[in-house]
């Protein structure tokens, strides 16, 4: 008789095989409500480092020192700059009048202190601001020699072998004499250019009025030359009521095409971690996540140690790899600027940490049949999207370089090859300029979106949805028949939730009709089947005897064709039919053997 109650699968019994799989969804039951645990702390220690004040605080310094007109001019700011007159007028009037506030509106005197600036009464100016000039040497680019005769000099464009460093000018202060960088803090990657540390660099004053004859003398003296390609305009504020810190630094560059192109960083960061009791609260929360980060390094390396290379087989262990490597990636940087630059790339990192740790949850909720339903649909077409990738993509390309040679010289959106790619992106969801193209080409520009819009908005995409929907088709006909994995972890917490409405008497227990089952009834349960397997294996049976009498009908003529729907439902049976063949197989096997055994 115990022979009889084994698999002829390995000989293990009915009974360890069930107990097994309880104590494996158990096992996963748990790593779920550990793993919310960890999101959760996760999400407050990241919400936590974020103020909705960041952005009223960038907003009002962006409106002073970004859209502030000049006197006499106001259309000129420093968004709008673009000649050096237009930019020591700045320097000299919204620059000066942003940076030092001395009195209240009334003129009466702000503070005591002694040359103290409080921007908007309420920001402090930390130290003073610094001005950093980088410059390019002459004869760094050989002119044609037709036109020797009428330019002698060539100032090209910036690069570190192009710097540089000689003093110039009046060589009498620090803004005249090159500074070398003392510190390891990240280039400048601007329009036109990646800029490097150093340079010319001076301080401004404490005083308002000593800072303008400064302004005007370097003016006065040409500070800015031919070979000038960025000013950089570094200073940092604090705002006790909110306990944050802004870094700003306003970037001017000076291209080899002439003119100034301007851009700005406003950085809002949070410096003073641990000043309220919310703030103390988020430190344990940071205790927490520190214990967990042990506890899943722990669990991945011994992991890795049992597997060995088959770990690396399954993407979810990928994912625990990224998201460790992720959580581990911190810096800190002593100077304000470069405190706040690792500031920013530290929860941008969070960020993307945080984004990971939700995609995370699909492995712990595949036992839903939706989840499931959408695994298998993406698992099962994954090959022809790979082939269809390969053909978006080959005509994607063609027509990006085709608006990039065509229009790239006169519309923004395609004067790079990397700008034309995100511009047809936007353009297959409705956001172009068809004016700018048709415009830079009368006849290339109308053809080129025309055919755009045809071939990858009406051909492509929707070869891409047709399949997907029939892969979807497939998936959900086999779910209908019952070929569908099996949901163990949702029949868990179905039967946990029915046991505790019985403790608490909100449901009455079921142990009385099951005695008084058939046996029909009675020979599931010995096999450890429930009610749902039940009700699965008679809508099959109903569903095979319905085939055999649409399919084997007298009546059925031989060329009477074949829809789609009906040759899908005649495969899967052939499939059914050759899964029973195969178990009858198995269990005569299973006989023969036995037989082979007694005669012995």
């Amino acid at each position: 008789m115990a022979e009889a109650s084994r698999w002829h699968r390995g000989g293990t019994s009915i009974h360890n095989l069930h107990y097994r799989k309880e104590v494996q969804i158990t096992t996963t039951l748990q790593e779920l409500l550990l793993y919310f645990i960890f999101l959760i702390n996760l999400c407050i220690l990241t919400f936590g480092m974020v103020n909705p004040h960041m952005y009223y605080l960038n907003k009002v310094m962006s409106s002073l020192f970004l859209d502030t007109s000049v006197p006499d001019d106001e259309r000129t700011n420093f968004k709008s700059i673009r000649s050096i007159t237009d930019f020591w007028k700045f320097m000299e009037g919204p620059l000066l009048d942003g940076l030092y506030w001395d009195s209240w509106y009334n003129n009466q005197k702000l503070y005591d202190l002694k040359n103290s600036s409080r921007i908007y009464y309420e920001n402090i100016l930390l130290g003073v601001p610094r001005v950093r000039q980088l410059k390019v040497r002459n004869n760094t680019c050989k002119v044609y020699s037709s036109f020797q005769s009428l330019m002698s000099e060539c100032y090209d464009k910036y690069t570190s072998e192009n710097e540089d460093l000689a003093d110039f000018g009046l060589k009498l202060d620090s803004e005249w004499k090159y500074s070398t960088s003392n510190t390891n803090s990240p280039w400048h990657w601007g329009f036109v250019g990646v800029y490097g540390n150093g340079g010319f660099i001076f301080t401004l004053s404490k005083s308002k009025s000593e800072t303008k004859n400064k302004f005007i003398d370097l003016r006065l003296n040409s500070w800015i030359t031919r070979g000038t390609r960025v000013i950089f305009i570094d200073f940092s504020l604090y705002n006790a009521n909110v306990n944050l810190f802004c870094i700003i630094r306003l970037v001017a560059e000076f291209p080899a095409t002439g003119g100034i192109l301007t851009s700005w960083q406003l950085y809002s960061v949070k410096l003073l971690r641990y000043v309220s009791y919310y703030d103390y609260f988020i430190a344990s929360c940071e205790i927490t996540f520190c214990i967990f980060l042990f506890v899943f390094t722990t669990q991945e390396l011994k992991k890795m140690k049992e597997f060995k290379s088959d770990y690396f087989k399954s993407i979810w262990n990928w994912l625990e790899l990224l998201l460790l490597l992720l959580l581990k990636s911190t810096e800190k940087y002593p100077d304000f600027y470069f405190l706040a630059y690792w500031h920013i790339y530290y929860n941008n990192i969070i960020a993307i940490t945080i984004f990971f740790a939700w995609i995370k949850i699909f492995k712990f909720i595949s036992f839903n049949k939706t989840m499931s339903q959408l695994s298998s649909t993406l698992s099962r077409c994954m090959k022809d999207i790979v082939g269809f990738a390969i053909m978006f993509f080959i005509i994607f390309f063609a027509y990006a370089q085709l608006g990039f040679l065509v229009f790239g010289s006169q519309v923004d959106d395609f004067s790079t090859f990397q700008n034309s790619i995100f511009a047809q992106f936007r353009i297959v969801l409705g956001d172009f300029n068809f004016a700018g193209i048709q415009q830079a080409n009368r006849i290339l520009g109308p053809i080129y979106f025309i055919t755009f819009i045809f071939f990858v908005f009406f051909v492509l995409l929707n070869m891409f949805l047709a399949i997907i929907n029939d892969t979807y088709s497939e998936v959900k006909a086999d779910y209908s028949i019952g070929r569908r994995p099996d949901f163990e972890l949702g029949k868990m917490l179905k039967k946990s939730y029915h046991n505790a409405l019985e403790k608490l008497k909100l449901r009455k227990s079921q142990k009385n009709e099951d005695k008084n089952m058939g046996d029909l009834a009675e020979q599931p349960k010995r096999e450890n089947l429930d009610e749902n397997e039940l009700q699965r294996a008679e809508q099959m049976k109903k569903w095979k005897e319905s085939l055999e009498k649409k399919y084997y009908s007298t009546e059925t003529q031989d060329n009477q064709p074949v829809t789609q729907q009906e040759f899908r439902e005649l495969f899967l049976y052939t499939v059914e039919l050759e899964k029973e063949l195969h178990y009858i197989s198995s269990k005569l096997n299973q006989v023969m053997r036995k037989l082979s055994g007694l005669q012995y």
